[in-house]
């Protein structure tokens, strides 16, 4: 009721910052400001690079800081920035404020979702990790309906209305991030908040039974500290573990295909025929959608420990959508293409938390998972960083060629999760057989998670 909730929240928040330029773009903002679509894709990316740029140190300064003080002043910063959006007048200031966001966002999500590994068994941990995406998948959604709303607000006290929305989301978000650097704990050796009480009491033997907990499912049953400094050896040796580069091309690829989805599904919408209103409400209908569709996935991944199976069937089902779209949205009326796109956008997730899952579980130790998703991370921004290209403006107004490039790296991210499920079941193969022939069992080796 403490950590899970307060971490949903800052992402929902550090979704809103990113998403809400879809919507600043049905109210004139690139008129406003005179840039034009490829000034658009440039800006998101230069955001995106800055949120690679700073993953890796972003996580090591989290382990020596902790979650209690770095989350929470992390999101008080991009929120700040966030807000200064609203005073953006020309081209160089819409890609400099850009990439200062990105640069301040850098390190929230691994660093969330490793927090999230602190407190939970690996068993219980794909369903909080899909709860926490809820919050960025949440935001997705919520984003159009809000700026449906703030966009009213054009032309009060002088602002226009893309300039509240900056506006509005960005002080809220400040405001989550003051919650955060009261309220949320550090971990179970350091349960408490920086408010002296805290919305959840733990107490220090609630706080040793948590880590006898997170203790049982480590080879020697003993706890290790979860906020540990990470040196470079630590990271170029998570770097150089080649049998987990599948997951993150997989990631890089598919993940690519969110970010034209989020920032265009609105505008799309509109050239079906809807008003501004009504289109940026029609546009969250399949991000509302998509959240009891990540859930499912997540509850049978952890129901079934069928990490890459489940991983799989998600990414499957998204190529399905793609192609039903791109074959048939040139034949059907206006609200059937709705429909379409709306079905997309509620599959084009489903894969990620679960894929987040199978990764950690596949990782050793406190400092190796900590590394390990702030590269799932950057592959996934990567992936944002140059599927920004894929709709391009004289490919309006429902982007044929660029869903066509999106089934093409859809389907490519499913054939590399199955090399990653192939990588495991031949290396456990060979495992288990050296491990039958050894009798020193500090020498077994370890077994990876399928």
């Amino acid at each position: 009721m403490t950590v899970l909730p307060l971490l949903f929240l800052g992402l929902s928040v550090f979704q809103l910052d990113r998403m809400n330029l879809a919507s600043a773009l049905t109210a004139g903002f690139q008129t406003a400001i005179h840039i034009d679509q490829s000034t658009v894709n440039a800006g998101n990316q230069l955001m995106f690079a800055g949120i690679v740029l700073l993953e890796i140190p972003s996580n090591m300064l989290l382990q020596r800081i902790g979650p209690r003080i770095y989350m929470g002043a992390q999101v008080l910063i991009f929120g700040l920035i966030a807000t200064l959006q609203c005073l953006v007048k020309n081209r160089a200031g819409f890609l400099v404020i850009k990439s200062f966001l990105g640069l301040a966002e850098a390190g929230y999500i691994p660093g969330g979702v490793y927090t999230l590994s602190t407190w939970y068994t690996k068993r219980e941990l794909a369903k909080r990790v899909a709860i926490f995406f809820f919050g960025m998948f949440g935001g997705n959604a919520l984003s159009p309906i809000l700026a449906s709303g703030i966009l009213k607000l054009d032309g009060r006290r002088g602002l226009s209305g893309w300039q509240w929305l900056f506006l509005i989301e960005g002080v809220f978000t400040m405001f989550v991030g003051i919650l955060l650097l009261i309220f949320l704990p550090a971990s179970p050796e350091q349960p408490k908040p920086l408010f002296p009480k805290g919305l959840i009491r733990i107490s220090s033997r609630e706080g040793i039974l948590l880590q006898q907990r997170i203790a049982t499912e480590s080879p020697k049953k003993i706890y290790r500290s979860q906020h540990l400094s990470i040196s470079p050896r630590i990271v170029w040796k998570t770097l150089c573990h080649w049998r987990r580069w599948p997951h993150l091309l997989a990631t890089s690829l598919v993940f690519s295909t969110w970010s034209p989805l989020t920032t265009y599904t609105p505008t799309i919408v509109m050239s079906l025929g809807f008003s501004r209103t009504p289109a940026n409400a029609l546009a969250s209908v399949g991000p509302f959608i998509s959240l009891p569709i990540v859930f499912l996935f997540a509850v049978f991944s952890d129901r079934t420990n069928a990490r890459g199976l489940a991983v799989f069937l998600a990414i499957i089902c998204y190529l399905i959508t793609l192609i039903v779209l791109r074959t048939t949205e040139a034949h059907v009326g206006k609200w059937s293409r709705w429909g379409l796109w709306t079905v997309v956008n509620s599959f084009a997730i489903g894969y990620h938390p679960v894929h987040n899952t199978w990764l950690q579980l596949n990782c050793e130790g406190p400092e190796d998972r900590s590394v390990s998703m702030a590269l799932w991370v950057m592959s996934a921004i990567t992936g944002l960083m140059y599927g920004s290209q894929y709709f391009q403006a004289d490919d309006k107004p429902f982007y044929h060629r660029g869903l066509v490039i999106m089934i093409g790296v859809v389907s490519a991210g499913a054939a590399l999760v199955l090399l990653q499920e192939g990588i495991y079941w031949l290396w456990n193969q060979r495992a288990r057989a050296s491990n039958a022939q050894e009798e020193d069992q500090t020498k077994y080796k370890r077994l990876y998670v399928p």
